[in-house]
């Protein structure tokens, strides 16, 4: 508080809220040697300085206070952000991985509709570990799936109806492994397939009569890549023992040797698309010609995947199909709440069912027994070309009395 001298009846020493009311006339500030008109004059300029250095005093005591909130606040939206794993620290990540701790035994549930020379179908399936090693996978893959009807008038196999219920199978012995980076997923299989097949009626106007239920096998082998954004599948289906039995008494039944390739891409992680070329035989060369196929397939939710097929030949020309899979046990499935390090395309390729569109016996039928060809649906039924005087096919089905 700040003091001042002035003249008056009796010369005092007063602070300056004092000399306000009881100092009334002031000429000069004698200790300090300046004159001023009066303290009057004086009292404003020092009563403001004060004012304005307690304000700032008041302010700087208070600063501390006013940030520490702000600061408080930044903290919790910098924990909120965590920072996104880098390239390297994933790479790391995926190179600790223990195989033997992602390399499970799984199993599950599939099902398809009809489509080129397939059945409707579901069934069971199982992938079993024979041994795991710090960078590879030996394995059985087995399937089991029971054939049911085709649509009505609308033969998987061209002409006959599949008919009735059978079980077919399908198994692959295999090997998969990782490259040194972890980046691409190799491996190579081959097994045996079964398929048993009942028939029924036809899609044409030929009568037949006696329906067989017939036995269809096949060996088939195949190469696969992963990576993950891209995946590559060369295959190849080679029937074996009797390839080409008589389904009733007009249609004969062949089984098809298939050779292809499939090209996927990983849209995003959830979302696939493939395309893919194969080559077909078969059926007393009926069959024989090139075909293209595409599928998109979307994983749902951890273990359940469904597709959508296309595809075209001559021989079958346009066919349209879906499938459904989950698989129980896999790489995490059944606690998607927590994202490991092994959840990643070619660690998880190591544990995925071998393709399930190359597991069937595929079955072609346009040609009558005797060796002429099926009419066209709708068209007249004409008499085969006479040889040395006898028919080469049934009178019941040429149409000869």
């Amino acid at each position: 508080m700040g003091v001042a001298v002035c003249e008056s009846t009796d010369t005092i020493l007063l602070p300056i809220p004092q000399l306000t009311s009881q100092v009334k006339h002031c000429s000069t500030l004698h200790q300090i040697g300046l004159d001023l008109p009066s303290c009057a004059v004086v009292q404003h300029p020092i009563r403001l300085s004060f004012s304005l250095a307690g304000t700032a005093a008041l302010a700087l005591v208070s600063l501390p206070f006013a940030i520490r909130p702000a600061v408080a606040q930044e903290a919790p939206a910098a924990a909120a952000e965590p920072k996104p794993e880098t390239t390297e620290a994933a790479d790391l990540a995926v190179m600790g991985v223990n195989l033997r701790d992602a390399v499970k035994f799984n199993y599950g549930f599939q099902g398809a509709l009809q489509g080129a020379g397939t059945p409707n179908q579901a069934g069971i399936g199982a992938f079993i570990p024979l041994h795991v090693g710090s960078n590879s996978v030996a394995f059985v893959d087995v399937l089991v799936n029971a054939n049911f009807n085709d649509y009505g008038n609308y033969s998987s196999i061209i002409n006959t109806d599949v008919a009735g219920t059978t079980f077919s199978t399908s198994t692959r012995l295999g090997y998969r492994w990782l490259n040194s980076k972890r980046s691409w997923m190799f491996g190579v299989n081959a097994g045996y397939d079964s398929r048993p097949m009942a028939t029924g009626g036809d899609d044409t106007n030929v009568a037949i009569t006696n329906p067989q239920t017939v036995f269809y096998q096949q060996v088939a082998a195949s190469l696969e890549a992963v990576s993950n954004t891209w995946n590559f599948n060369a295959y190849a289906l080679v029937p074996i023992g009797d390839t080409e039995q008589q389904l009733n008494s007009a249609y004969d039944g062949g089984a098809l040797d298939t050779y292809g390739l499939d090209v996927g891409y990983s849209i995003t992680p959830d979302f696939k698309a493939s395309v893919g070329y194969y080559y077909q035989n078969g059926d007393l060369g009926d069959a024989n010609g090139s075909g293209v196929r595409g599928r998109l397939a979307y994983n749902l939710s951890n273990g359940l995947t469904v597709g959508a097929n296309l595809s075209y030949d001559q021989a079958f020309e346009t066919r349209v199909s879906a499938d459904i899979k989950y698989r129980f046990g896999a790489n995490g499935y059944g606690a998607p709440s927590t994202k490991k390090a092994w959840q990643t395309p070619t660690i998880q390729a190591l544990t995925e069912t071998v393709n399930v569109k190359n597991r069937d016996v595929r079955v072609h039928d346009a040609l009558i027994v005797g060796g002429r060809p099926a009419p066209p649906v709708g068209s007249p039924v004409r008499p085969a070309p006479p040889v040395g005087g006898r028919h080469q096919c049934p009178q019941t089905v040429c149409g000869v009395n």
